[in-house]
């Protein structure tokens, strides 16, 4: 049975380095935002259009990955997914497929997500925003980290 894996958590905390690992251990197809993103539209955050570029990306990478899970195929979709809802509906997208869902939370103290975001900042490699201290600082808060009975 095909599976669905969405990786969970703010920026900074492991998830594609942890998505990309799995998918060489299980052979799935890896489809990270940011890397699309950025090679459509280059670093924009900031720019009015930033949101709504992300969330058309999305789309085609759901259309992608329900045509790999309707097929047999393993995917991981390395979003982030910061609120329950989000997270729910793609439990239940997978369930409606007839695919398994898996989510894997990366559960990081903020201090070590700050540490991270400055070597990161200073370390950008393909694919990866640079994220200003000041954005970490608004993301946090607007994070829903899983309850337990989601985590089951």
């Amino acid at each position: 049975m095909a599976t669905l894996h969405l990786m969970v958590g703010l920026p900074c905390s492991g998830k594609t380095t942890y998505a990309r690992q799995l998918a060489a251990d299980t052979g799935a197809l890896l489809l990270t935002l940011d890397v699309w993103h950025l090679k459509l539209f280059g670093d924009d955050v900031g720019d009015e259009r930033h949101d709504e570029r992300h969330r058309c990306i999305e789309h085609i990478m759901w259309d992608v990955a329900k045509h790999v899970l309707k097929i047999g195929g393993d995917v991981i979709l390395d979003y982030g997914c910061w609120g329950r809802g989000e997270r729910d509906d793609y439990r239940n997208k997978a369930k409606t497929l007839g695919a398994d869902f898996k989510m894997h939370y990366m559960d990081v103290p903020h201090a070590e997500l700050y540490r991270r975001l400055e070597h990161r900042n200073q370390n950008l490699t393909e694919g990866v925003f640079n994220i200003p201290k000041i954005d970490m600082d608004r993301y946090i808060p607007m994070f829903q980290p899983p309850d337990e009975d989601e985590l089951v």
